[in-house]
C-alpha cells in the first residue's frame, strides 16, 4: 500500500489547484522532496512555490541537462507523519534534498533524520533558534541541515526595529502586551521581546502565552485590555484566524503588531471575513513590495498560476530550490556532503534579499544572515483588503491606517 503521506508530482501537487507534472527522465532526475503542511494558511504555499521554480530551471534546461522533479508529501502538520514521509523519500523515493515545513516542532524532529541518513535539509518558514543552536552542538552529524528563514531572536530584532519607527517615535507609545502561541518558535522570540521592547521604550506589562488549541480569546483580550496597552506585540503562527476575528468582533480598542504567520497569505482576508483590518505583521516580503528586481516576477507568477499570494514560506521554497539547484550545479553532482559544502558558501539574491548563512563556529550556523545588505525583513499591515507594506521607508508603498476602534493615546506628529 502507497504511504498516505506519499504523492508524486502527478497528484499531490493538486493541494496548489492543478499543478502540472515536471517532466524528466526518471533515470537523470533530480529529486527534491517537500515536505509541507498543505491544508495550513501559512504552508499551503511552500509545495508550489517550489513547483514554480523547478519548472523555471527546468525550461531553461535544468541543472546540466537534468530535470528537477518535485516529490511532494503532505505532512498533516504532524512531526511524526514527516519523519516517516522524510524516511520515505530518501529510502524509497531516493530524494537528492528536502524542503521541510514552516513548523518548528517538526523540522526539530526532522533534523537529526537528515544528519543518519546524510541528506540535506531546509526549512523555508520554522523559526526557533535550536534548530541552528543544535548545529552548532554537533556540527558533523547535523550539518546536513539549513535555516531557508529567519530565527525567532532575529525575528523579534525585526519587529522592535519597526515598533521604534511606526509606534514609539510618531505615537508615542510606552507600554505594550506580549501575546504568544505556546510553541518551540516563541519561546525564543518571547525572550527577545523581553529584551528589546524595553529597550526602545516600550514596557512590558504582562506576557500571554496561550494554547494552541484556544479557541474562546475572550478572557485573554479582557485580561489585555484591564493592562490597558499601548500595544499588543504578537507571536502567533498555527492559531491566528480565531484571535484576529475575535479582535475585531470584540473591538479591542489596541493595536494588534508583530508575527502573525497567517496573516502573510493573501488568502487571510477571506479566511477572516475582513477582521485582520489594520493588523500589522513582520514578512520577508509581500505584494508590491520589489525587495529585490526578483520578488515582484515571483509574486506575479505565483498569482497567475495559483489565483492568490504566497504566504512568507512560498517565497523562501521557491528561493530554496534555486539554492539547492545551484549548490548541485556547484558540488558537480548530487553527494550529500559537497551539496553542504556548496550550500555553505551560497550567495543569492533571491526573492527576499542576500541569502548567506552563517558559518560553522557562529552560534547559529546555517542560520541566515539578517540586517543591511542581507535580509531585513518588512512590516506589513492589511488595508481595505490589500497588504501593504508600511516599513522600512525606503521600501514603504503606503502609511498607517487604524481601524475605528482602535483608541491611540497620542497622535502621531
Amino acid at each position: 500500500m502507497k504511504s498516505a503521506f506519499h504523492n508524486l508530482a502527478t497528484g499531490a501537487l493538486a493541494i496548489a489547484g492543478a499543478l502540472a507534472t515536471v517532466p524528466a527522465c526518471a533515470a537523470d532526475a533530480i529529486k527534491i522532496g517537500v515536505i509541507a503542511e498543505a491544508q495550513a494558511v501559512a504552508g499551503s504555499s511552500i509545495a508550489p512555490a517550489a513547483q514554480l521554480a523547478a519548472e523555471e530551471i527546468n525550461a531553461r534546461g535544468g541543472v546540466d541537462g537534468r530535470m528537477i522533479e518535485i516529490v511532494v508529501y503532505d505532512n498533516h502538520s504532524s512531526s511524526a507523519d514527516s519523519v516517516r514521509a522524510f524516511q520515505r523519500a530518501v529510502s524509497e523515493d531516493k530524494v537528492n534534498a528536502v524542503i521541510a515545513s514552516y513548523i518548528s516542532e517538526v523540522v526539530l524532529a526532522l533534523e537529526p533524520w537528515a544528519g543518519r541518513m546524510k541528506t540535506l535539509m531546509i526549512t523555508p518558514g520554522a523559526a526557533s533558534d535550536v534548530i541552528t543552536q543544535n548545529i552548532a552542538k554537533d556540527y558533523d552529524h547535523l550539518k546536513y541541515t539549513f535555516h531557508g528563514y529567519l530565527t525567532s531572536s532575529s525575528l523579534a530584532g525585526l519587529v522592535c526595529d519597526a515598533a521604534k519607527d511606526l509606534l514609539v517615535d510618531p505615537y508615542k507609545m510606552k507600554s505594550a502586551v506580549i501575546m504568544s502561541e505556546d510553541a518551540a518558535w516563541t519561546t525564543p522570540l518571547d525572550a527577545g521581546y523581553e529584551k528589546c521592547l524595553p529597550e526602545i521604550g516600550l514596557k512590558v506589562v504582562d506576557h500571554i502565552r496561550m494554547s494552541p488549541d484556544t479557541t474562546d480569546f475572550t478572557p485573554i483580550f479582557n485580561k489585555i485590555e484591564g493592562d490597558k496597552p499601548d500595544v499588543i506585540i504578537t507571536g502567533i503562527s498555527h492559531v491566528g484566524t480565531q484571535p484576529t476575528v475575535q479582535w475585531k468582533s470584540q473591538q479591542v480598542p489596541i493595536p494588534m503588531f508583530g508575527i502573525a504567520s497567517q496573516a502573510t497569505n493573501s488568502t487571510f482576508w477571506k479566511d477572516t471575513n475582513g477582521a485582520v483590518e489594520g493588523v500589522f505583521y513582520n514578512a520577508v516580503s509581500g505584494p508590491g513590495v520589489a525587495v529585490t528586481p526578483k520578488t515582484l516576477p515571483f509574486v506575479d507568477a505565483f498569482q497567475k498560476k495559483f489565483g492568490n499570494f504566497p504566504s512568507y514560506a512560498g517565497y523562501t521554497a521557491y528561493d530554496d530550490v534555486y539554492m539547492i539547484a545551484d549548490a548541485i550545479k556547484k558540488a558537480g553532482g548530487t553527494d550529500s556532503d559537497r551539496m553542504v559544502d556548496a550550500m555553505e558558501k551560497t550567495d543569492y539574491v533571491g526573492t527576499i534579499g542576500r541569502v548567506v548563512f552563517k558559518p560553522k563556529g557562529d552560534p547559529n550556523p546555517h542560520a541566515l544572515k539578517t540586517g543591511k545588505g542581507y535580509i531585513t525583513g518588512l512590516m506589513l499591515q492589511w488595508q481595505d483588503g490589500k497588504q501593504v507594506n508600511i516599513w522600512p521607508k525606503e521600501l514603504a508603498v503606503g502609511s498607517t491606517k487604524w481601524p475605528s476602534f482602535i483608541k491611540l493615546k497620542a497622535a502621531a506628529n
